[in-house]
């Protein structure tokens, strides 16, 4: 599959995970497959998110957790890191395949464009899910949500 259609393909799926909201318990989710092909150690995938005031509030942070639906494979786990500014956090599933998500990390940057790194610790793909919430000042009023992909797969990518 070409890179061009395969960004394609991944960018409407993460925007057909994405679930609007419906007061505090909701949710916001996308996932992928990082290296469908399991043959790149360092896949990357990166996506943003913008945190801002949809009506409920301007938003004080971004709160995530990764979940990893593959099958358990010894030293083979996905990672999310998120950052804005000069300020930056990150999370391990540690129990690859369990159905459960990893605990919440919260980066605490205000309004505004946090990013999102999801990569892998060694090749073989990996299916995985991320949950994202933009939080106002309170701590549990959800405010506006919105994701978009910047890279999916490696680094560099020349299609000549």
């Amino acid at each position: 599959m070409k890179y061009s259609s395969m960004k394609k393909n991944i960018i409407a799926a993460l925007a057909a995970c994405s679930i609007g909201y419906a007061g505090i318990s909701s949710a916001h989710d996308a996932g992928a497959t990082l290296d469908p092909n399991g043959t790149v150690s360092n896949f990357t995938g990166m996506a943003f998110v913008s945190c801002g005031n949809d009506g409920s509030g301007p938003s004080d942070r971004l709160q995530v957790s990764i979940r990893d639906n593959s099958p358990p494979v010894p030293g083979l786990l996905v990672n999310v890191q998120i950052y804005k500014g000069n300020k930056a956090n990150s999370i391990t599933d540690t129990v690859s395949g369990d159905a459960d998500y990893s605990d919440v990390i919260t980066l605490q940057g205000g309004q505004g464009v946090y990013w999102i790194l999801v990569n892998k610790t060694d090749v073989g793909p990996r299916d995985f899910d991320l949950q994202y919430h933009c939080i106002g000042s309170d701590g549990f009023t959800h405010t506006g949500t919105d994701i978009g992909v910047a890279q999916f797969g490696e680094p560099f990518f020349n299609p000549q």
